[in-house]
């Protein structure tokens, strides 16, 4: 008898163990609804806002799907609502048709201040709700201009694909639609880390009830005798969601030193030292102050709070930096160089901080993407084992550091890089939370974490990359690669390689060592891309990650290295090879997840960026549709001719949506207006 009760617990014991496990491969009920449509838009940042706002305006049917209740991903449920901009292109307004759309509306919500915020990071801060609701009446104009249909699933993740026999084309999605049960707490009560496993999981649960959605192609017919896709999946998603679960190649973190990549940290790929990500969340200046409640988790994370430089160690500096609400104008003030505005009571300020709120895991340990072997070894690439990709105790350790964060501004008294007696504490402040609180959440954090880099597909083989076409960091970057240490840190042939790759017509003779490597002219531009179909500027900016683990390990550092590759940028432009993935042909990628280096990636991740190659997208799609041709075709002949692919140029100059900044050309080599 002992020995049956101890079979029985044994058993229930180990059926208690595999229950999560059964729950992640239980094979998908029968789908409660199937949705046909001609773009299905994954991921509701910023280029999945502009993905469907062209394809709606080009009179197609688009399904839109997002994790989170919110369109806008950085301005939104990301909370990062501060447009990064740089100087020339915002003075010249030289942006994709929608984000000028997007910029008019916010200063016309604001009554005709762009600033409601009077921050000093940007031209443009503002709450985040706003942002959201911004972009709703965007696409539904656009549907109603352009006669498009838009049916848009918030609280909705993409669980498997189905394919055609080849393997070719996606022929349907499955989608996980989920709501609260009835008497639970609502959308945006728990944190993602808390809710993320349950999104990704088809069974009901006691916190939510699932919608089993199926996508899939609205066309039946294309062409006589056509094979091109009859429907388009756009990746628009933070971390490149579809590419890993499609299982195209794809880079993640550091690439490996090369000519291309002369300033990376590494000699080799390092998949899991990529940026930090960031939960922001909003605090509000008060005339009294307030109580602060120490988070019973803040002594794990004080050690790494800072500053970070003399010239940045103000309160009022890093409050106002990008302070989102500002109801009167404060007393002018400077600190550090930086004119500005002092807080006053209701004031609202977003926090966003390299030592502050950022987290930065950088080992195999701790990383938050999980890269292509992680997802192997979780199961995640069995069919029915998508649980998202991230390693959830990432995400709740960066939630627990944000709200650490607050905590030390209002009460902290330390510094982990400038020492004692410079961080003074603040109680005249309060965090904001609740459903009507600017997050939108009942614990005050963004609603997704901000994320600057994810995964990178690699493009199919091309005129001069036979490897996979990526845009590198000598593709944008200023820098002055005559530098010693590029002489004496790459090796000879590398250092030469490099110097012809920026050498134009001297690449030949340089090469073959006719011509010294030190006798080149530095190149003034950037590399102008015969199939540019958007442009961008930005630095190349990075929140480097950490060397050990755990991140906020006392005394830890920054990876070294990692800010070698930064600085400035000249203009550069967003090519449609970038966008095209090996392998599947109906599938396209937006936003991130671009076909980048680790460093170019570091200024291809901005606003204005994000919204023209998702204005790429969106027209590409819709062209390729129209026209019964793969996107893949239309760059498969470069460096000859394509007609078609000058007349999707064409198109998207019509449109609005400029493929190159202005005086671009070969001939054109004095770029130094564009700071």
């Amino acid at each position: 008898m002992k020995r049956s009760l101890s079979i029985l617990t044994f058993c229930s014991t180990f059926l208690s163990f595999l229950a999560p496990y059964a729950a992640i491969a239980a094979p998908p009920r029968t789908p409660d609804k199937t949705v046909n449509c001609e773009v299905l838009v994954v991921g509701g940042g910023l280029s999945g806002v502009a993905t469907a706002y062209e394809a709606l305006l080009a009179g197609q049917t688009v399904c839109f799907t997002e994790i989170t209740d919110w369109l806008g991903g950085q301005i939104s449920s990301q909370g990062t609502s501060a447009l990064d901009e740089r100087p020339t292109q915002r003075r010249k307004l030289y942006y994709s048709r929608g984000y000028l759309e997007l910029r008019n509306r916010i200063e016309r919500k604001y009554r005709g201040n762009l600033n409601p915020g009077d921050c000093w990071v940007s031209d443009s801060c503002f709450l985040p709700r706003d942002g959201h609701e911004i972009l709703t009446s965007m696409l539904k104009d656009a549907a109603k201009k352009g006669k498009g249909k838009l049916q848009w699933f918030p609280n909705t993740v993409i669980k498997e694909l189905e394919y055609s026999s080849d393997g070719k084309l996606i022929n349907s999605a499955i989608a996980i639609q989920h709501q609260p049960v009835k008497g639970a707490p609502p959308i945006n009560t728990f944190p993602l880390s808390q809710t993320i496993e349950d999104a990704y999981t088809y069974q009901n649960s006691s916190r939510f009830t699932k919608n089993i959605i199926r996508f899939s192609s609205r066309q039946t017919k294309g062409k006589a005798g056509s094979n091109a896709p009859k429907w388009y999946v756009v990746d628009t998603s933070e971390t490149g969601e579809i590419i890993a679960l499609a299982d195209v190649p794809y880079r993640l973190g550091i690439d490996a030193r090369s000519y291309l990549e002369p300033s990376s940290s590494s000699p080799q790929n390092d998949p899991f030292c990529t940026q930090g990500f960031t939960y922001t969340f909003a605090m509000e200046a008060t005339n009294q102050p307030q109580p602060q409640t120490m988070p019973p988790f803040y002594p794990q994370y004080e050690p790494y709070y800072s500053y970070e430089l003399k010239r940045l160690a103000s309160f009022p500096l890093v409050f106002t930096y990008r302070r989102i609400w500002s109801p009167q104008e404060g007393q002018p003030m400077e600190f550090g160089g930086v004119k500005f505005t002092a807080p006053t009571p209701r004031d609202i300020s977003m926090q966003n901080w390299t030592w502050g709120n950022d987290y930065r895991p950088g080992t195999s340990a701790d990383n938050l993407i999980y890269n292509r072997q992680q997802l192997q070894s979780t199961g995640q690439l069995k069919p029915g084992g998508w649980m998202g990709g991230l390693r959830r105790e990432a995400l709740r350790k960066a939630e627990e550091i944000s709200l650490g964060y607050y905590y030390w501004l209002a009460a902290g008294n330390t510094d982990s890089q400038l020492g004692d007696g410079v961080k003074q504490p603040q109680p005249n402040n309060r965090l904001l939370s609740g459903l009507d609180s600017p997050m939108g959440t009942v614990h005050g954090l963004s609603k997704h974490p901000y994320m600057r880099e994810g995964r990178r597909i690699i493009g199919r083989p091309s005129w001069g990359q036979p490897q996979g076409f990526s845009i590198w960091e000598i593709d944008i970057s200023r820098r002055n690669y005559d530098d010693e240490y590029y002489r004496k840190t790459l090796p000879q042939d590398m250092y030469r390689r490099l110097k012809a790759a920026l050498g134009g017509l001297e690449a030949a003779s340089v090469l073959s060592g006719q011509k010294s490597p030190d006798n080149v002219m530095r190149r003034t531009r950037s590399t102008i891309f015969p199939d540019a179909i958007g442009i961008g500027h930005y630095a190349i900016d990075f929140h480097p990650c950490m060397t050990n683990s755990p991140p906020e390990a006392p005394g830890n550092t920054e990876r070294a290295g990692e800010r070698r590759g930064a600085g400035q940028a000249y203009p550069f432009q967003i090519a449609l090879r970038a966008m095209i993935p090996q392998k599947i042909d109906n599938l396209l990628v937006g936003g991130k997840s671009i076909a980048t280096s680790h460093i170019a990636a570091a200024a291809y991740r901005v606003h204005s960026f994000e919204w023209s190659a998702g204005a790429a997208a969106g027209t590409t799609a819709a062209f390729a549709l129209k026209n019964s041709i793969a996107p893949y075709q239309l760059v498969d002949e470069l460096p000859k001719p394509e007609p078609q692919l000058q007349a999707l140029k064409q198109l998207l100059e019509k449109n609005g949506n400029p493929t190159a900044f202005p005086d671009t050309s070969i001939f054109n080599q004095n770029w130094d207006d564009w700071k």
